[in-house]
């Protein structure tokens, strides 16, 4: 017997977020690891909210609406807002109620830059870094380093001679002419700078993002992002190095565009392995580097970072970044990175 077609809309729903969420779904898992990040970041959001003026939107929620935007490769704020007012497993991970209003996206705009100024999402990542730390995730011996390209937010007809007077229409007419980065900048977005990451690519206006890999099982153990040049990626690894801390002695992996006599120096100097894959001709590694049998793992190993740029480009949407000038687009690097930690970190078991 067929059933009747009979269209019900009850007044009121006897179910909560928490009994509607799956048990074995995947941002449970994750739900924890933030939950204790935050709870330990408790007093550092008290310091940068003053104790006057109308209550704000709480930085808990707007730093798990943020992961959601990176989880599930949503393109702006507004589309999160849109997906935050119907979608009962976005308002289960950020806390919001079943009847609790939304807020406009233009609260995003406004609270980014206290998170920036503040470095709330750098203590965020190193919060994460440490329940890994915890759980004995990261080796704190064997690590890999390695940079990629990030298109910037303009196009080439932004690029144009810093000089006014020598600026010719809109800027789409540049075949034929020479143009670098001593002589033209991105009017769009200034500190971008016009690059290529190997030989016969086509340049692009771009920055370097930097990832210092722990080679155990493959977490994001620093980040930075750089302006394009020919030496960032050198003087980025040395930085991420340096981040570490401690004077125990570590092994970094890295590809052959690493192998200059300068960088081999500069890890020696700080108690630090290269194991960096050797060029054909000149290379700065001897043989007392490459008889040992990590060599070889660590050459291996290294590959994975390949993986991290891939998931942080795909799902993160870093392959062509949303945000203009250095200080938002690193935000954003190191937001991705900690929602992939997180990916990592919940597929290892920590929660």
């Amino acid at each position: 017997m067929r059933g009747a077609k009979v269209e019900t809309q009850s007044m009121f729903s006897y179910l909560s977020p928490e009994q509607r969420v799956p048990v074995d779904h995947p941002l449970r898992a994750i739900r924890v690891i933030v939950d204790q990040s935050l709870a330990e970041l408790d007093g550092h959001f008290s310091r940068i909210y003053s104790d006057l003026g109308r209550p704000s939107i709480p930085p808990e929620y707007l730093l798990r609406a943020l992961l959601l935007q990176v989880f599930y490769s949503i393109r702006s704020e507004r589309q999160l807002m849109e997906q935050m007012d119907y979608n009962l497993l976005f308002r289960w991970f950020v806390g919001l109620g079943m009847d609790a209003p939304i807020w406009v996206p233009t609260v995003f705009t406004k609270n980014r830059d206290r998170l920036l100024d503040n470095g709330t999402v750098q203590q965020f990542f190193r919060s994460v870094l440490d329940q890994a730390r915890g759980q004995g995730l990261l080796s704190e011996e064997h690590f890999s380093v390695d940079g990629t390209l990030l298109e910037a937010w303009a196009s080439q007809k932004s690029f144009q001679p810093k000089d006014p007077e020598n600026r010719n229409g809109d800027g789409s007419d540049f075949r034929g002419q020479e143009r670098s980065n001593e002589t033209h900048a991105s009017v769009t977005d200034p500190d971008a700078r016009l690059y290529k990451k190997a030989a016969g690519e086509a340049s692009r206006l771009a920055y370097l993002g930097h990832v210092l890999m722990d080679n155990r099982h493959g977490l994001i153990a620093g980040e930075q992002v750089t302006t394009a040049d020919g030496t960032a990626e050198v003087d980025a690894a040395i930085q991420l190095v340096d981040d570490l801390g401690g004077g125990q002695r570590i092994t970094v992996g890295a590809d052959k565009g690493y192998d200059r006599q300068g960088f081999v120096r500069d890890l020696r100097d700080r108690n630090v392995t290269p194991h960096v894959a050797r060029k054909r001709k000149g290379s700065a590694i001897d043989g007392r580097t490459i008889r040992h049998t990590g060599y070889a793992t660590s050459i291996h190993v290294r590959r994975r970072i390949e993986s991290i740029f891939g998931w942080m480009k795909t799902v993160g949407g870093m392959r062509k970044t949303r945000f203009r000038g250095l200080d938002r687009v690193s935000l954003h690097f190191s937001m991705v990175a900690v929602a992939y930690n997180l990916v990592r970190m919940a597929r290892l078991g920590v929660a």
